[in-house]
């Protein structure tokens, strides 16, 4: 494995991993256009924590204030799990704000809907749920059978395919629906780390997101509030940190979690992680190990 750190341009987006150690480019979001134009170049190395606990470890991080990007293993792929809950969710708003779909718009919840982990779904069957609630479902509780109706009802897998190749992504997959794409097959349902961060610079802190800034609040409310994740990224910021994230999980070794880190005062720091831990290993080792990369990300990038 090349573990070099490779700058490489970002064009439009921002930042960048090549091999598992790569630097990139950045710039304060509030300037005109996309805001990545110029880059301080930080390297990480995560060789030892993935020597330390086994599996293998993907993480960008994009420090919007002090114009660094990092990455390691930032352009391979892992599988994303229930972390492309927050990106449906953007993909729905999107909808709501071209008037292809309401928020108060109610959907019929059936028996024939359920899946595992249905914390929303489940007590309303029989009844109905309107979008913002099965928004907010998938988003701050993770329910699977609510992101299988999102994704039905915005007209399938192809639909949502093509919301992030809307907003440039040209490399995640999206092959199956909850729960078979948590399942490791080939580059199905995967995720490059750098790509990732990219998504979320546009969508959350970007000056030209195509979100509105009810929908981006509305967003990023459910993602600060989810009561998921405390002993990942959000066990690996500093004091007086806010976090909006969203985690995945998958029972035979990854833990993921991706999200936006704002300081009490200055910019934010976009951080994804993907972990792709060993299948015999301990659950809460595996979410240390993501609060471990956090913290060393954020060193790296001079929040100590």
């Amino acid at each position: 494995m090349d573990r070099r750190s490779v700058l490489t341009g970002l064009g439009a987006l921002g930042v960048m991993g090549c091999s598992p150690q790569t630097e990139t480019d950045a710039r304060p979001a509030e300037q005109p256009a996309r805001p990545m134009a110029q880059a301080v170049f930080q390297p990480l190395d995560l060789s030892a924590l993935e020597a330390r606990h086994g599996g293998r470890i993907g993480v960008a991080a994009l420090d919007i204030g002090r114009a660094a990007a990092l990455a390691w293993r930032g352009e391979e792929r892992f599988v994303y799990c229930s972390t492309f809950k927050m990106y449906l969710a953007a993909a729905t708003l999107l909808r709501v704000q071209a008037g292809q779909e309401r928020l108060d718009r109610a959907i019929p919840i059936t028996r024939a809907d359920m899946i595992s982990h249905a914390p929303t779904t489940e007590p309303a069957i029989g009844s109905t749920l309107t979008v913002e609630q099965l928004m907010e479902g998938t988003v701050g509780l993770s329910d699977n059978p609510a992101a299988n109706i999102l994704i039905r009802e915005m007209g399938g897998i192809d639909a949502l395919r093509a919301f992030y190749r809307g907003i440039g992504d040209e490399s995640t997959r999206v092959d199956r629906l909850e729960p078979e794409m948590n399942r490791l097959d080939g580059d199905k349902d995967t995720i490059l780390p750098a790509q990732s961060v990219r998504n979320m610079e546009r969508l959350l802190v970007s000056g030209d997101t195509p979100l509105s800034a009810e929908s981006k609040a509305l967003l990023t409310r459910w993602m600060v509030e989810t009561p998921t994740g405390p002993g990942r990224i959000k066990a690996g910021v500093p004091a007086g940190w806010t976090v909006a994230h969203k985690t995945g999980t998958g029972g035979y070794g990854p833990v993921n979690d991706i999200g936006v880190l704002t300081p009490p005062s200055g910019r934010p720091v976009v951080l994804a992680i993907y972990y792709h831990a060993t299948r015999d290993s301990n659950p809460d080792a595996r979410e240390a190990v993501i609060a471990e990369a956090t913290r060393l990300a954020l060193k790296a990038l001079g929040h100590d």
